[in-house]
């Protein structure tokens, strides 16, 4: 399995911007698939959001309201809708792939954990 992450770029403050995360197969019938960021000079990946295969969805404090994580399993493909973008949500974008968390549990996983990841998508937020 492969992950390969797009939809990054530069954009202005309050601007918004959709990132993927595609998997090239996923031979299990239940997935973990969780957005993980890390900003320029930190040395930790933080979770973003986190979807699985109930439907289940689990956010970190700092983007509820702003962002959104969706799926679309015919493309075996991960979505981060990202509005109302701050020069703090600049960071590298990484998703993550897992076949046995739930969404609660993958909120509290690093990103090393999981089974599979991507090489991510720069988002750069600024004026």
């Amino acid at each position: 399995v492969q992950l390969v992450e797009s939809g990054g770029g530069s954009v202005q403050p309050g601007g918004s911007l959709r990132l993927s995360c595609e998997a090239s197969e996923w031979p299990y019938n239940h997935y973990c698939m969780a957005w993980f960021r890390q900003a320029p000079g930190q040395g930790h990946r933080e979770v973003v959001a986190v979807i699985d295969s109930d439907g289940s969805k689990e956010y970190a404090y700092f983007v509820k309201g702003r962002f959104i994580i969706s799926k679309d399993n015919a493309k075996n493909t991960v979505y981060l809708q990202m509005n109302n973008l701050k020069p703090e949500d600049t960071a590298m974008y990484y998703c993550g792939a897992d076949q046995a968390l739930t969404a609660l549990q993958g909120l509290g996983v690093p990103l090393s954990d999981y089974n599979y990841y991507g090489r991510g998508t720069q988002v750069t937020v600024s004026s």
